[in-house]
């Protein structure tokens, strides 16, 4: 494909980066229904796709942005990628990984078509089959075809992040009030997700001084915090919302309360996504 080069280059903001993604997207691929909603974000035919890792390959070769974005997507949509729709389950059960989500994506995407469980703080779970140029989206088409219930996806999407990077480092730090946090910064997109982790209690209580909040503001922001003193949270609190308002993929800025028992939300809510999960 011939590349003008007057237009190699791609903006560095993320929102201009992730609409001239979609305007090239458009003119590559016509029939395809293509919606920015947001900085590394586009929906393409009622699907997330997660720009993430396109903005890191042409942050990498910034002068050759636009190749590196067009031979990209027609990777994405060839008919090998395509198929991917019609995946087996055994091809995508060790690659079904969980994320947190706002629940104000279904602003966006048909909630009867994602897979998902409610969740605590106004979010949901999703599940994503990861794969080394992409995150795509489980449908519920796909879940029938499969043969699955969701609880099945969220048992195997948890046991998946378990073992994904088993070797996690937290970051320990004291704060001049009193307080201790844990900062998690994988950066490998599930770094919020690691709040569903099944031995997240047994890893942090001993260093929080028991049960603990997490603040979970971005998909790549993990922060857990001791459950006082007050003027200690306060302060992580401010920070958590901003975080949320300034960074991409937010989630929420309202805390999560990790118990053995499991995880609550701090977010009044209605009976049904108030539970402990």
């Amino acid at each position: 494909m011939d590349t003008d080069p007057s237009m190699a280059r791609m903006p560095r903001e993320p929102e201009a980066f992730a609409e001239q993604v979609a305007y090239l997207l458009r003119r590559l691929q016509p029939d395809h229904s293509i919606q920015f909603v947001g900085p590394r974000e586009l929906i393409v035919d009622g699907r997330r796709l997660d720009l993430e890792n396109l903005y890191r390959l042409v942050n990498h070769d910034v002068d050759r942005g636009q190749e590196i974005v067009e031979h990209y997507l027609e990777q994405l949509f060839n008919g090998e990628s395509l198929s991917l729709s019609a995946a087996s389950f055994d091809f995508v059960r060790p690659r079904i990984m969980p994320r947190i989500q706002p629940e104000t994506i279904f602003e966006h995407l048909s909630r009867e078509q994602v897979a998902h469980v409610q969740y605590v703080n106004g979010t949901v779970i999703v599940f994503v089959i990861d794969l080394p140029q992409m995150t795509v989206s489980v449908t519920t088409e796909q879940m029938v075809r499969w043969g699955v219930q969701v609880d099945d996806l969220e048992e195997i999407a948890r046991k998946n992040l378990d073992t994904y990077a088993p070797e996690l480092s937290f970051q320990i730090v004291k704060s001049k009030e009193g307080g201790t946090a844990a900062i998690l910064n994988e950066q490998d997109g599930y770094d919020a997700a690691r709040l569903l982790l099944t031995s997240l209690h047994g890893k942090l209580a001993s260093k929080m001084g028991g049960n603990f909040y997490v603040a979970t503001p971005a998909r790549d922001m993990f922060i857990a915090m001791s459950h006082g003193p007050e003027p200690f949270l306060n302060r992580l609190r401010g920070r958590v919302k901003h975080d949320y308002r300034r960074l991409p993929y937010p989630i929420t800025s309202e805390l999560f309360y990790v118990t053995r028992d499991g995880v609550a939300g701090t977010l009044e809510a209605p009976p049904a996504s108030s539970e402990a999960a």
